[in-house]
């Protein structure tokens, strides 16, 4: 079975979410990225024990910075699964995309164009 998503998704491999620091998610926007999706290993189901809760915490505290700047809490997001869950992941691929989508370019990236 052949799973397929939007390939304007840039998948990162980490060798745990909770490897994903709040550094990381914001310096993706300043990078210009549109949405950041953290995907980790169900609740209580990590190899290394808690670093999907480690990345959840990251990822609201990202929200938080996000919201406090103005670009938007809900641009950066959580999803846990298993690594057996391809069909699973596709579905949170397209949400993950029509979500941004609707949410619009990153403002900083629009900001860029304006200033040069």
């Amino acid at each position: 079975m052949r799973l397929t998503y939007p390939t304007s998704l840039r998948i990162i491999r980490v060798p745990c979410s909770g490897k994903v620091d709040i550094i990381h998610i914001l310096r993706a926007f300043e990078k210009g990225a549109d949405g950041v999706c953290v995907i980790g290993c169900r609740e209580g189901e990590c190899h290394f024990k808690t670093g999907n809760f480690r990345a959840r915490r990251h990822v609201e505290q990202a929200q938080t910075v996000l919201d406090t700047i103005g670009i938007g809490g809900e641009r950066a997001m959580m999803y846990n699964l298993s690594s057996g869950d391809g069909p699973l992941f596709a579905k949170y691929a397209e949400e993950i995309y029509e979500k941004i989508k609707a949410l619009g370019p990153n403002p900083i990236r629009r900001q860029k164009k304006h200033a040069a």
